[in-house]
């Protein structure tokens, strides 16, 4: 896989271009994005300046993390507070990301969408009112472990980090999380599924694989 050199300014202002000339594959109002990458790429990042860079171009967007969607702290620590396998299948309530956001964005939703449903410090529901995103917005997801859900993203970013700069990138007490992103890498192999890949190892200095990678 080839990368290019690219600044994170210019890549989110190609990533709005590319994503203002697609249409939702569904058919429907909506276009659906997913920027994933482990914790230590900080998605969130990324997620912001794409969202910057299209509403630039006048297009509404809504940001929402996974973060705001974990399982209630019974279900996340059945096996333990540091179980890899559990952060990989069960942390986070994708049947609640599927009723919340994508199924309100499907041909005839609603166009509410939830934007987080558990706050993971305080271990409740946030009770955060739903906000409307208006026919040709757009929606980006952005988390770990995303692009092994099938979820319908319209274009799929992965963040991507060799072994040795998640490692580094990692804070000490999260690397019990590393085995997990081992095997999502193994099962899922989130680049073959991106529609572009971005090499985040140094990150004042990313590179990409341009688009068309999946």
């Amino acid at each position: 896989m080839r990368y290019e050199p690219i600044t994170w300014e210019r890549l989110a202002r190609a990533l709005a271009v590319h994503a203002d000339g697609l249409e939702p594959a569904d058919g429907g109002s909506w276009l659906r994005i997913g920027v994933d990458g482990a914790p230590a790429a900080r998605p969130e990042d990324a997620a912001a300046r794409l969202a910057e860079a299209l509403r630039a171009r006048g297009r509404p967007v809504l940001t929402v993390s996974t973060g705001g969607f974990l399982r209630p702290a019974s279900l996340r620590y059945e096996y333990g507070k540091q179980d890899p396998d559990s952060y990989a299948d069960s942390w986070f309530d994708t049947g609640a990301l599927w009723r919340e956001v994508f199924r309100p964005l499907e041909p005839g939703g609603s166009g509410r969408v939830l934007p987080d449903l558990w706050n993971p410090v305080t271990d409740r529901a946030t009770r955060s009112p739903y906000q409307e995103l208006p026919e040709g917005g757009v929606l980006i997801l952005h988390g770990p472990l995303l692009l092994g859900q099938w979820f319908p993203f319209d274009l799929g970013i992965h963040l991507s980090l060799s072994p040795g700069a998640l490692r580094r990138r990692t804070e000490e007490s999260e690397r019990w999380t590393l085995p997990a992103f081992a095997r999502y890498e193994d099962e899922v192999g989130p680049a073959g599924r991106a529609d572009t890949v971005v090499r985040a190892d140094d990150p004042r200095h990313p590179a990409w694989t341009g688009l068309g990678t999946g």
